[in-house]
């Protein structure tokens, strides 16, 4: 399944943040504003509805920049798979499941998603859709 039309994407923000070892670690609110801001390019072409969920609490000011393509969510609870659990309760909270699409390396969360009938992709395909589509 690719993104288009009609599919809506969630993309474990963290998880595809960690997959570059870019120095995310030193201001995770500038990666995740940059993971977004590399996001809204593609979402735009490929059509969707895309969703970005993040750990933690939303950094001061504008959590992760003036997105309109792709919305932006920080999970509802702290701790370990945070993002991850929210994700979950967000698509097992849909009719249907058939038509969307998470990307994450997280291999619970696949195995989590996968059990609903959902489409996972690893990080690296996101990237990899992100410079060729």
């Amino acid at each position: 399944m690719k993104p288009s039309a009609g599919i809506r994407v969630f993309v474990d923000g963290n998880n595809v943040m960690g997959s570059r070892p870019d120095g995310w670690w030193r201001d995770r609110g500038a990666v995740a504003r940059r993971l977004v801001a590399e996001l809204e390019p593609l979402a735009r072409r490929l059509g969707g509805k895309w969703m970005v969920v993040f750990d933690g609490c939303p950094p001061p000011g504008k959590a992760a920049g003036p997105a309109t393509a792709v919305s932006v969510e920080y999970a509802l609870h702290r701790g370990a798979d945070a993002a991850d659990d929210h994700i979950f309760a967000l698509i097992a909270a849909l009719p249907e499941q058939s038509d969307v699409l998470v990307y994450t390396s997280d291999r619970r969360l696949r195995e989590r998603v996968a059990a609903l009938g959902v489409h996972v992709k690893g990080a690296g395909a996101l990237w990899e859709l992100a410079t060729t589509a």
